[in-house]
């Protein structure tokens, strides 16, 4: 069975705020409609990324890994840590099944384990900015607040199956980023680390 690690690092730059302040709507290039706001009072996500980046490389330098990004803030009643229990147990986050949108909704009705990104890690790439980035800007524009990623789930890609599915209202745009252990009864196996960010 393989050994995972839980990495934490400490990033108190990595801040997101909310208002309520009146602001006029702004199209970003990102995608996101938002209040103009929180485009001039958003993180340094490429500074941060680059930070968070140092650990990735320095642990799966040249390796095929997938990550997932959560924010402890949208689990109400958990805390990060509380989180990092329940993946250390399960090898996800999907803890309650009645969970609002944590079911993973395809057209094709497909089981999905959970959604994550893959990666070749490589010296000079650029990673983990394009993961924090879209939890600050989508919810703002969904739900009226950003999102500060705090922990980051490290998987074996070899040991996880893509699962292409498509959204609803998105018919035709295949996606690729759902995923199911190859071995559900070894998912340890499948797991390389948990990194906390503080």
């Amino acid at each position: 069975m393989n050994k995972f690690s839980v990495y934490e690092i400490e990033l108190p730059e990595y801040k997101v705020e909310t208002t309520d302040k009146p602001s006029k709507l702004i199209t970003i290039p990102f995608g996101a409609t938002i209040p103009e706001w929180y485009e001039k009072n958003k993180p340094d996500f490429r500074k941060i990324g680059k930070e968070i980046d140092k650990i990735v490389k320095k642990h799966f330098l040249n390796k095929n890994i997938a990550i997932r990004t959560l924010g402890s803030q949208e689990h109400n009643d958990k805390s990060a840590d509380d989180l990092i229990e329940i993946i250390k147990k399960n090898c996800h986050d999907r803890y309650d099944p009645k969970r609002k949108g944590d079911r993973y909704e395809n057209i094709e009705n497909k089981h999905i384990e959970f959604f994550a990104l893959p990666f070749k890690i490589k010296k000079k790439g650029e990673y983990i900015r394009w993961l924090i980035e879209p939890f600050y800007y989508w919810p703002i524009q969904d739900r009226n607040y950003p999102v500060r990623v705090d922990i980051l789930i490290v998987y074996d890609l070899s040991k996880l199956e893509v699962v292409e599915h498509q959204y609803k209202g998105r018919e035709g745009e295949i996606k690729k980023d759902g995923f199911v252990f190859k071995d559900e009864k070894n998912k340890k196996d499948a797991l390389l680390a948990i990194i906390k960010i503080k």
